[in-house]
């Protein structure tokens, strides 16, 4: 279409079922049952409508959970919380002009992971700082008392709530967790913007860690999805404390100019304006840092995986000196619809580099 580059992303023509379609697979590795997002999006008219209806089907869920709560049954009531916290962080995907509903959801998204948190894992630990917040978990198995520990790290429109998944499979490999929010992400995309020297954020992740004592922050991992991914090369790269890394679908460059409307909306919203967007997109590249990362690092692409504008890993995987690739040929992007071919691999790997 001639006009994709001035036409808001939402009033695209046929956005809405091209949406619904594009996000199946990501919502349900998220963890959103599939049949039930198939009757949330059923109902949609337009995509203007999408927030409120995750946050009503997220609030079914709440409800769910309290009455769970309420009737004694712990279990029952932290998994309903967490599957709240997933279908409210859900609601919060679109460059949707109303920033202030955006904002209520990721508050309601992190208030239920909390509430989930606090029945199924009731050691979970809320550490936060200016520019992060997030859980930090204890393996319920470690083989030291002191475990390694991993930082699960969002990319752009994604927060700690969506990769329940990564988490819970790098636990039951005896490694504790740090899921987090970072600038422009999460609970903090209200009050914060994307920062492309996500180095520092995560220097001041493992400082808090290092405070705390509960894990043995010398031997750090970072796992990055999507344009976390780019966070973590860059990590890899600047951050010596950093021992093992790993990206999924993670952009090795990103070209402004070629990108889509829900990627160039999204980004200007994010950051404050088209031309914040524009100098940050310029920033999402990893030549010349790629040759810094020193310590093992393994890329994961899904080949399904197409976005206008974004160069995929491969280069930041041949570019690193201990880099590989892992290439799913049927993967998407997140790879949502391939979980078996790289998640537990993966986690494998990033456990066996930091022993």
């Amino acid at each position: 279409m001639a006009d994709d580059t001035t036409t808001p992303f939402l009033e695209l023509p046929d956005v809405l079922p091209q949406f619904i379609a594009s996000h199946h697979s990501r919502a349900t590795g998220a963890g959103l049952d599939p049949h039930e997002y198939a009757r949330v999006t059923a109902q949609l008219t337009a995509l203007q409508d999408w927030p409120e209806a995750f946050r009503t089907a997220a609030r079914g869920h709440l409800e769910a959970a309290e009455r769970s709560e309420a009737a004694g049954h712990g279990i029952s009531a932290g998994e309903a919380f967490r599957t709240a916290a997933r279908w409210f962080h859900y609601a919060v995907l679109l460059p949707h002009p109303d920033r202030e509903t955006a904002a209520l959801a990721a508050t309601e998204a992190d208030q239920a992971m909390g509430r989930a948190l606090a029945h199924l894992d009731p050691d979970a630990v809320r550490l936060a700082g200016p520019s992060f917040a997030g859980w930090l978990r204890r393996p319920a198995r470690a083989a030291t008392p002191r475990p390694p520990v991993v930082i699960v790290v969002p990319g752009l429109d994604s927060g700690k709530e969506e990769f329940h998944d990564v988490t819970d499979a790098l636990l039951r490999r005896g490694v504790a967790t740090f899921t987090m929010d970072g600038p422009g992400q999460g609970v903090l995309a209200a009050t914060t913007t994307p920062r492309a020297d996500y180095h520092h954020v995560i220097g001041e992740v493992i400082d808090a860690l290092e405070a705390h004592g509960d894990v043995d922050a010398t031997a750090t991992g970072v796992i990055g999805l999507s344009l976390g991914g780019f966070y973590a090369a860059v990590c890899a790269a600047y951050e010596p404390r950093i021992r093992a890394t790993a990206t999924v679908s993670g952009p090795y460059r990103l070209r402004w100019e070629e990108a889509p409307p829900f990627v160039t909306d999204t980004l200007s919203q994010r950051t404050g304006g088209r031309l914040q967007a524009e100098e940050f997109a310029g920033r999402v590249d990893l030549r010349g840092i790629a040759a810094r990362i020193g310590c093992p690092l393994r890329v994961v692409d899904g080949g399904a995986d197409v976005i206008p504008g974004v160069t995929n890993g491969e280069p930041l995987a041949r570019e690193a000196p201990r880099g590989e690739y892992l290439l799913v040929p049927h993967g998407d992007h997140l790879l949502g619809n391939a979980r078996a071919d790289w998640l537990p691999s993966t986690c494998d790997w990033l456990v066996g580099a930091l022993r």
